[in-house]
């Protein structure tokens, strides 16, 4: 597995600090990207939580999941939360070791109670001292937040005294672009009230491997059943939901997104509702299946029209909590679904995310290049190659190609709705479910290519 080291230096550790006014909880920031560019150590807020206790434990359930593997949980996993500040909510994101799991919580304005939120991303320091701290703060402690130092902190000190380098997994950063890509395919399937949401999570597995499950809306409540029938949503691996147990005394309501499944494991996404914050962990379709193989920007990333318009999208980004489609089509002056499929090739240096309860995509910025960890990728790799050797040929009718592969064929179609399909065996294993084969990428390569030249 390829690797890269990403260095953290931060001016402190966050901490939890006694003052004059009550608790302080000091997140110390990193490296990190702002509207007037690149900064060492940005500040993003500061200002009281409107709701210390449960914002404490769900900062806690973020950090849980980076620090956590639940495929191999032998091997050592453990990287810094990324904190966005969209100007009207802070979001703090993770994902655990294997990236089979993805946290975010969203703590919104009615959160917040202070000073302007700024534009901005960074990591965050998440330290055992500061865990230890924050499962000590109680619904009745006001608590101060800082995101980052002041000005006059920055000028006091030397360099950073938090310096730390850590493996980071290019699979990893793959998570990132390929969770917004399956999120954008959810739709909501259930809200459960307080009572109801607390009962079902507590009834889940906490140890082992539970396997792939299924969960049918029955009212106000989900009934477990033991295979995929009609409505039902898929819970892979609910025993990677108990991050959650840490707000449940918190909770408002449970609610949970998903694709309408034909009885295959999907991903799905649980959302706890707090006061003034939402905290959702995204499951991948199976535990031992991590978000980076899942392929669902293979195609964008195939098309260099995708990597032009994804340079002039980015240019109009400006950390927006919701980004409008229709807008940005109608500033850059492109179709929506050039847009879309600009997102998404953004979305592979961690620029986009995608918020299922507003079904809107939103902007961060980390430090990684479009396309750089999925450039090896052994489809599209592959597909490249196809081309190169002339092993494309489009038939006449504009629907179906055949790609020939040493001694034999195989033959790609395109139906009225755009839907893709091959005679491969990756096809008729998973249907499109992990993004396109090779053969469909290299018939997109060629007929790009095609229209252009016409």
């Amino acid at each position: 597995m390829t690797q890269s080291a990403h260095g953290y230096a931060y001016l402190r550790p966050s901490a939890v600090l006694d003052g004059a006014d009550g608790r302080r909880l000091d997140l110390a920031t990193s490296g990190g990207a702002t509207p007037l560019g690149a900064a060492a150590n940005p500040r993003f807020f500061t200002g009281f939580l409107a709701d210390p206790a449960p914002a404490a434990a769900a900062l806690l359930a973020v950090a849980d999941v980076a620090a956590a593997r639940y495929h191999q949980p032998r091997l050592r996993a453990s990287l810094d939360p990324v904190v966005t500040a969209n100007g009207d909510r802070l979001r703090f994101e993770s994902f655990s070791g294997c990236c089979g799991v993805y946290a975010r919580l969203d703590v919104l304005a009615a959160g917040l109670d202070g000073d302007e939120i700024g534009h901005g991303t960074t990591n965050v320091d998440v330290n055992d001292p500061l865990r230890e701290a924050l499962t000590r703060i109680g619904p009745a402690d006001p608590l101060h937040l800082a995101v980052g130092p002041d000005a006059l902190e920055v000028t006091t000190f030397d360099g950073p005294l938090v310096e730390r380098k850590v493996p980071l997994p290019e699979r990893w950063l793959r998570g990132f672009a390929e969770t917004q890509v399956v999120a954008a395919g959810f739709e909501p399937r259930a809200e459960l009230p307080a009572a109801e949401a607390v009962r079902f999570l507590r009834s889940l597995p906490r140890g082992g491997r539970g396997g792939v499950g299924w969960v049918v809306p029955a009212g106000r409540t989900l009934r477990p059943t033991t295979r995929p029938v009609p409505g039902a949503v898929c819970l892979p691996g609910p025993e990677r939901l108990v991050a959650l147990q840490r707000v449940l005394r918190h909770a408002l309501a449970l609610r949970v997104y998903a694709p309408v499944s034909a009885g295959e494991p999907t991903a799905s996404a649980w959302e706890v509702v707090l006061p003034g914050m939402r905290l959702t962990l995204t499951l991948s379709p199976d535990a031992s299946r991590g978000f980076s193989g899942e392929g669902g920007v293979l195609g964008a990333l195939a098309t260099e029209a995708a990597e032009r318009d994804a340079d002039l999208v980015a240019v109009l980004l400006a950390w927006e909590p919701r980004i409008e489609i229709a807008e940005l089509a109608e500033q850059a002056g492109i179709g929506a679904e050039r847009v879309r499929a600009a997102l998404t090739r953004l979305g592979t240096a961690g620029q986009i995310g995608y918020d299922t309860a507003e079904a809107a995509y939103f902007h961060r910025q980390l430090p990684y290049r479009a396309g750089h960890a999925e450039a090896a990728n052994p489809r599209l790799r592959a597909a490249r190659e196809l081309v190169a050797a002339g092993a494309v040929r489009l038939e006449a009718d504009g629907a179906t190609a055949v790609v020939t592969v040493d001694d034999h064929i195989q033959r790609v179609r395109t139906d009225a709705a755009g839907r893709v399909g091959c005679t491969c065996l990756w096809w008729a294993k998973y249907r499109g479910g992990r993004g396109p084969c090779k053969h469909a990428l290299a018939v997109g390569i060629v007929r790009e290519s095609a229209g252009a030249e016409g």
